[in-house]
């Protein structure tokens, strides 16, 4: 199963939305949870290695020309 980064980046940013509060365990909460969404952002934007493949090139060392 994969999991959802966007559904879960939603639903923190909703939960931020709802400790709006002035007292200190809400500050903590927000600050717990700008950490938790900032890792759900990076693991959806980051992309998986790929191989790379080799090239031939050409035996002189030249490039072809380009084609207008």
């Amino acid at each position: 199963m994969k999991s959802d980064f966007a559904a879960a980046h939603l639903h923190l940013d909703r939960a931020c939305h709802y400790l709006r509060g002035d007292d200190e365990v809400s500050r903590a909460a927000l600050a717990a949870l700008d950490i938790v969404i900032e890792a759900v952002a990076t693991a959806q934007h980051t992309r998986a290695s790929a191989d790379v493949l080799p090239f031939s090139r050409p035996s002189k060392g030249r490039l072809p020309p380009l084609a207008s």
